[in-house]
């Protein structure tokens, strides 16, 4: 199978795009801001990567395939923020489905995220340990740090951002992946993510947004990088998306 024309022909939601495919099967799509990585309900359709069914079970969206008589199985691999954008991986097998995320519960897996801050922070590598619960709320999922099951976060990098407040560009690479981590992170550290309505400074939001005309959570997964086992070989991607702030 050409893997790549079959990933072009699935019905992606507007905006979505493909990064890479390789010759599994295995696929990185950049993920525009606003859209879920998979429908929760009924009414989202329209507002998911892609135009189909969800089976949750199976983790993987279900797609009609005419040529064939049959349905195509398409897996979702790692999930961001619908506020979030970048790198999402998915699969159009359930071998390498099976392979990939062996390699991310073995947290073998790379991500680096693009996150603009409020606030001053000191450069040079740290960690970011932490322990987050989570609570069902009205509206959505809601994180809060103190009990819950662990979080870990490497900060890379710190860069000055130029604008009317004190701003820094972080990269942020998770080595765990809970609920809404490096926006609640940050945010205990005094670093609000700009444009983050649940954990970030809101006056400080409205400024932001006002001076540069940015109105969205600024968090991107701008690159991910894995290698995988598959059939006694070894595979590997490295995925990248241009930060859009």
């Amino acid at each position: 199978m050409d893997y790549r024309n079959a990933a072009q022909a699935l019905p992606w939601c507007r905006g979505s795009r493909i990064l890479t495919c390789d010759t599994n099967g295995l696929l990185a799509i950049d993920k525009p801001a606003g859209v879920l990585s998979h429908p929760n309900r009924k009414k989202d359709k329209g507002v998911a990567l892609l135009e189909a069914p969800y089976d949750a079970k199976l983790q993987a969206y279900r797609i009609a395939d005419p040529s064939e008589g049959d349905e195509l199985s398409v897996y979702l691999l790692n999930r961001l923020d619908s506020a979030t954008s970048g790198v999402v991986l998915l699969a159009l097998r359930s071998d390498v489905a099976e392979a990939v995320l062996k390699e991310f519960a073995a947290k073998a897996v790379a991500k680096r995220y693009s996150a603009l801050v409020f606030g001053s922070c000191r450069s040079g590598p740290t960690v970011w340990r932490d322990r987050i619960s989570i609570r069902h709320a009205e509206g959505g999922v809601r994180a809060a740090t103190g009990g819950g099951a662990q979080a870990e976060t490497r900060l890379a990098k710190v860069e000055p951002y130029q604008a009317s407040l004190p701003m820094n560009r972080l990269t942020l690479m998770p080595v765990t992946g809970r609920t809404h981590q490096l926006r609640i992170q940050s945010a205990k550290r005094g670093l609000p993510i700009a444009g983050d309505r649940t954990y970030g400074d809101f006056a400080k939001n409205k400024l932001f947004a006002k001076a540069s005309g940015i109105k969205r959570l600024c968090l991107h997964c701008a690159e991910t990088e894995l290698a995988y086992t598959l059939g006694g070989r070894r595979f590997s991607m490295k995925a990248r998306s241009e930060r859009p702030f």
